[in-house]
């Protein structure tokens, strides 16, 4: 089995940590990098494997080098190093100095008290992901890991931003390597991304859990909202564990009720059209020299915020007025399908505690 050959501090508890950084399913792969969370921290490893002339490690040597911080933004930063060391790991075993002086120069002293890592806000507080979250986390990845995600989901990215702002338990499957998977889980958690002031306290917090196997179980079942990615396959059996599912591009759901949420409507295909539309003149504009300060990524992360805040300042100004009613013209108004999404605002309503009435009852009439 894996086991934590070196780490400092040394009094610091990592159990189970030999699972998280190295991905159930490693063995088939040379390298890959792998998000994790322990307790309220995030963890960030690299693992490689090495075939060696040795019966005792049956032909092959295989080691993941990571770091914890109780924040993930900054991480990636530390990408290129984590690589090269599990690299001189394979080759010079035992040989620790690089890492204690990379201890010694990054060490923070975390604050005291079980709350430690929950000063991260829940992202609908934060005022802009623009230059909160996004920028820290600029992914060392071929074309950015926002665009790859929603090319990669096509119009199905619709049906994954409305399970995202119910703030539902998505699991995403896929076989290693699972680094671009746990960038699917952060871009998202961004599609859930809300910029308005004072939207409801009580909505539990996005979390990304990014990598999670067999040995999290216990902790996902307390969970009320996360999304996590996995390369066990035996996950999806335990249905009580997540809301959605995700495997490859195929997104499903076993809860009767979320069912309509599946279905791709007219105004999803709109909104896709209108993202695609926003893409080729950004692409356009590059092509013929414009300065071109905003980015695919950015132009991705503001388009959903957008629209959360368009949906949400529509609902908070209905539910401050005296009538408290919700019409077809509203979820127009919305971007929202009125017949399509009337499931998915009722369950926003109740998520988000907004005191409105939906009055989107007789398809004939609207």
């Amino acid at each position: 089995g894996n086991m934590v050959e070196w780490c400092l501090p040394q009094d610091i508890d990592l159990e189970g940590v030999e699972f998280k950084s190295m991905a159930s399913g490693s063995h088939k792969i040379q390298s890959d990098f792998i998000y994790f969370r322990k307790g309220l921290c995030f963890g960030l490893a690299c693992f490689a494997n090495m075939p060696v002339e040795s019966e005792l490690e049956r032909g092959a040597r295989m080691k993941s080098v990571g770091i914890l911080s109780p924040s993930y933004t900054l991480l990636y930063r530390y990408m290129h190093f984590l690589e090269n060391q599990v690299r001189h790991q394979l080759e010079m075993p035992g040989h620790y100095s690089h890492l204690e002086a990379f201890y010694d120069d990054k060490k923070g002293v975390l604050p005291a008290g079980k709350d430690t890592a929950t000063s991260q806000q829940p992202v609908h507080w934060l005022p802009s992901i623009h230059r909160y979250m996004y920028p820290e986390m600029k992914i060392t990845h071929p074309a950015g890991c926002m665009s790859q995600f929603i090319k990669f989901f096509g119009e199905q990215i619709l049906v994954l931003w409305k399970f995202a702002l119910l703030r539902k338990r998505i699991l995403i499957f896929s076989p290693p390597p699972v680094g671009v998977v746990c960038y699917r889980v952060y871009c998202c958690c961004c599609l859930a991304n809300v910029s308005l002031p004072g939207l409801g306290g009580t909505v539990p917090e996005s979390k990304p859990f990014f990598y999670v196997n067999v040995a999290d179980i216990e902790m996902l079942e307390t969970e009320v909202s996360y999304v996590a990615c996995t390369t066990e396959k035996i996950f999806e059996e335990k249905r009580d564990l997540y809301d959605v599912y995700v495997d490859n591009q195929n997104v499903k759901t076993y809860h009767e009720h979320l069912q309509p949420l599946l279905k791709i409507n007219n105004a999803d295909k709109e909104k896709y059209r209108r993202l695609n539309d926003q893409r080729q003149m950004l692409m356009y504009s590059q092509e013929v020299g414009e300065d071109c300060s905003s980015c695919e990524e950015d132009l991705f992360i503001l388009f959903f915020m957008e629209q959360n805040n368009r949906i949400f300042q529509t609902l908070m100004e209905v539910s401050a007025s005296q009538d408290k009613t919700l019409t077809a013209d509203h979820a127009r108004g919305m971007g929202l399908d009125p017949q399509g999404d009337r499931s998915f605002l009722m369950d926003l309503l109740e998520v988000y505690g907004i005191d409105v009435m939906l009055v989107i009852d007789n398809p004939c009439c609207t």
